[in-house]
Order: structure tokens, then C-alpha cells, then sequence
């Protein structure tokens, strides 16, 4: 377990370093100059160029990749172009958003998808399972956006039940119905994914020769269902929840967006707007750390779930 952890940190600095200098080089290429858009159109070319200067940016490539990378090792990912506060402190104040409304997201596909893939896989061929194939395959054709607009417009808007923006409260009331739709938005979507992974290791596990003993020898059809058929069939559910997780912060921009609630998706939108660099590169930092983490925490569970898989 030891040297697998310290495998898979190796990779997951090398992986780091790939994805600090690719976004290095991307956010640079984008077209526009941050000296320009913090000034505005009627800033004069002195003014930009000290400006430039200012923010470093009249330095060479190599010696502002230096600046940004040997920074990154140290933890300091430098101040935002735009606000002036360090870029740490800016993700910081809305990450907990964004990682509150992935994990609620997640708890939701987990606990809607794998019941239906299991309730479609006993029921194979038959009016259960194609009603959740059918549910499965609407949920994957709807792009997050659309699917949040259309619940914000019935839920929200029509129905009044819930809030048309989210917000914070002390109230655990309030803190439901500033949730509700956002996390079901992505909770229904990543059920769909689910769903289809689960239905379909279940229909495997169900005709290994060890389901076929246990039902021989009497035991009940629930517990070779829930306990011997389901256990197995959880790796490649697991893997696509760790997969998904990467998906679902990547449409939690959207979401967030829809609902005017804060977190790293309206703050990568106003980075790219504003051609802050700095922010850019920190948030696609605290992307790519998440996921390989997520990737760490995946494999690692198999271990759990499976006694048969080892780790090498």
C-alpha cells in the first residue's frame, strides 16, 4: 500500500507540472492584454506599459514560467491581475461552494443511480427496466445547462417552491432550498451515467457460478442480490463515480452560473473575461489537484470494496 500511494503522488506531481505549464502557455495565447482591460480602452500607451511592468509581464516566457512555477512549489500562486488579492484567497472564498454542491451532487447520483441499475437488472426485459433505460438515456441527452434552466423556470419561477438565487443561511431550511435544485440538477445527471454502469455489472455478476450456488443453496433472493451480486458489481461503479467527480466540478460552472450562485465557475468566467492570468492558472491548479486526488481516493477504495484486487 505504501509504495502504491508513493507511485501514484509521483504521478500526481508529474501530472501537476504537465497541466501548470500547459495552462502556462494556453491563458497566454488567449488573445487580449490584462494591462489593457484593467486600465480600459482610453488608458494610453505609457500608462499600459507601466502597467506591464508592473505586473511582470513585459518579462521573458521562460522568466515568468520560473516566477509562476518556483511560486506554485512554494504555495504562492501570486495576486489576482484584476482585484489585487492573492489568488489563494480568492479561490478559497468559493471553493467551499463548488465542492458543497459536488459532494450533494454526488450523494444524489450515488443514492438514485445504483438502486435503479440493480432494480433494472433483476427486472431485466421487463417493464422496470426499460422505464430506467428510458429515464437514463433522457437524463443523459440533456446538456447541464438546459436541464438547469428548465428546473429553474418550473421549480423556481412557475411553482415558487425554491429560490430563484442561491444563498447561504444559518437556516437549515434555507440551506435545503438553496441546494435542492442546483445539486439535483447534477445529482439526476450523474444518476443517469449510474444507472446504465450498474444495470450492466449487475447483469454480469448475476450469471457467475457464485450467485447461481448461493441461490442452489437457499439463500434469499434479496441477499444474494444485495449482498453477494451488488459487491461485486461495485467496481465499475466506483470507477465511474471517480471519473464523473472530474465531469461534474467541470458542470457545476454551468450550474452555478444558471442559479447566480458563487463558486469556481463564476470566477472562471470573470478570469477569462478579464484575461487574469494568475487566477486562471490557480484555479486549473485546484481543478487538476482534485481530480488526481479524486483518482488516488478511487483507487483506493477498490481495495475496500473488492478484497481481490491488489494494488501494484
Amino acid at each position: 500500500m505504501g509504495a502504491f500511494l508513493v507511485k501514484r503522488l509521483g504521478f500526481a506531481v508529474v501530472t501537476l507540472w504537465a497541466v501548470l505549464s500547459l495552462v502556462f502557455v494556453v491563458v497566454r495565447i488567449v488573445p487580449g492584454d490584462p494591462a489593457q482591460v484593467i486600465l480600459g480602452d482610453q488608458a494610453d500607451a505609457t500608462a499600459i506599459a507601466a502597467m506591464r511592468t508592473r505586473l511582470g509581464l513585459d518579462a521573458s516566457l521562460i522568466e515568468q514560467y520560473w516566477t509562476f512555477l518556483s511560486g506554485a512549489i512554494r504555495g504562492d500562486w501570486g495576486v489576482s491581475l484584476v482585484t489585487g488579492r492573492p489568488v489563494i484567497q480568492e479561490i478559497l472564498a468559493v471553493l467551499p461552494w463548488t465542492l458543497e454542491l459536488t459532494v450533494v451532487s454526488m450523494l444524489i447520483g450515488v443514492a438514485i443511480g445504483v438502486p435503479l441499475g440493480v432494480w433494472a437488472a433483476i427486472n431485466r426485459n421487463r417493464m422496470p427496466d426499460y422505464v430506467t433505460r428510458i429515464a437514463s438515456l433522457l437524463g443523459l441527452s440533456f446538456p447541464p445547462f438546459v436541464s438547469a434552466i428548465i428546473l429553474l423556470i418550473l421549480f423556481a419561477i412557475m411553482l415558487r417552491w425554491f429560490p430563484v438565487i442561491s444563498a447561504r443561511s444559518g437556516s437549515a431550511s434555507a440551506w435545503f432550498q438553496s441546494m435542492a435544485l442546483p445539486a439535483l440538477n447534477l445529482g439526476l445527471i450523474m444518476a443517469a451515467y449510474i444507472t446504465r454502469v450498474a444495470r450492466s455489472a449487475m447483469l454480469e455478476v448475476m450469471q457467475e457460478d457464485y450467485v447461481r450456488s448461493a441461490r442452489a443453496k437457499g439463500v434469499p433472493w434479496r441477499v444474494v442480490v444485495w449482498r453477494h451480486a451488488l459487491r461485486n458489481a461495485l467496481i465499475p461503479v466506483i470507477t465511474i463515480v471517480g471519473l464523473y467527480l472530474g465531469i461534474l466540478i467541470g458542470n457545476s460552472v454551468l450550474t452555478e452560473i444558471v442559479f447566480n450562485r458563487p463558486g469556481l465557475g463564476k470566477l472562471i468566467v470573470g478570469a477569462l473575461n478579464q484575461r487574469d492570468y494568475t487566477m486562471l492558472q490557480g484555479m486549473m491548479v485546484i481543478y487538476t489537484l482534485i481530480v488526481v486526488l479524486v483518482n488516488i481516493a478511487t483507487d483506493l477504495t477498490y481495495a475496500f470494496v473488492d478484497p481481490r484486487v491488489k494494488l501494484s
